[in-house]
């Protein structure tokens, strides 16, 4: 992985805009992180065209399923040339380690990580789809299950950034979405801090998607967020 920290979230099924979103913000960026909503309309070979711009690429597919099939996807994506993916820790420890050996078996340096507990989801919508809160103690909980299965890190909110360093250790790589420069629009976010916080309390990579992607210039949005990250990053 590059220095920045920042992976851009590309999530739009035109593949055109997509290359040229990736390409405009390439030189301001570590990375650029590709979801369902692309991957579903642009397939396999939208992935790889994403991939050859050259930075690392973060294939946001958030596998759950019987470990067979995940191993089988896992496998296929590391075959896309994708650095990093996620799969639900939800589908426990079986499922985890295979998915991780099938791509590793392709590629050993591809980073398995694991959802714990969505950045749209808060104590009261934990509470409701029946999973034991609060959300913090949640995240933890699906974390450690996640490091002794074998997953290089998760993905988490930023206010759960001090707890998992603390319970899985400063190796545990960090993949913190819902960043939101001051000022910018939380939309549906619910757990949020700025890149320079989320960076300074140990998050390894920011996803942002809205702040850059929906900017006038994303260019010049992805450079202002490297500027403002400049001072913790020193």
């Amino acid at each position: 992985m590059r220095k920045n920290p920042v992976f851009v979230a590309i999530d739009t099924p035109d593949l055109q805009r997509a290359l040229t979103l990736s390409r405009a913000v390439k030189d301001h960026v570590g990375g650029l992180k590709v979801g369902l909503e692309f991957i579903t309309a642009c397939g396999p070979d939208g992935v790889k065209k994403i991939v050859e711009i050259g930075l690392p690429v973060f294939a946001d597919v958030k596998f759950h399923d019987i470990p067979n099939t995940v191993a089988a996807a896992s496998r296929e994506l590391a075959r896309l040339g994708a650095k990093l993916f996620n799969i639900h820790t939800s589908g426990g420890e079986v499922m985890m380690r295979e998915a991780v050996a099938a791509a590793h078996a392709v590629d050993p340096h591809v980073k398995v990580i694991g959802v714990t507990v969505l950045t749209s989801i808060d104590d009261t919508l934990l509470d409701s789809v029946g999973q034991r809160g609060p959300a913090a103690d949640q995240v933890v909980r699906l974390a450690k299950l996640a490091k002794a299965s074998g997953l290089d890190g998760v993905v988490c909110s930023a206010l759960e950034i001090a707890a998992l360093r603390k319970a899985c250790g400063k190796d545990f790589l960090l993949v913190v979405p819902g960043i939101r420069p001051a000022g910018a629009d939380l939309a549906d976010q619910r757990r949020v801090m700025t890149p320079a916080q989320a960076h300074a309390a140990g998050a390894d990579i920011l996803v942002i998607g809205r702040p850059i992607t929906g900017a006038k210039d994303p260019a010049a949005a992805a450079q202002a967020i490297a500027s403002e990250l400049a001072g913790t990053m020193a």
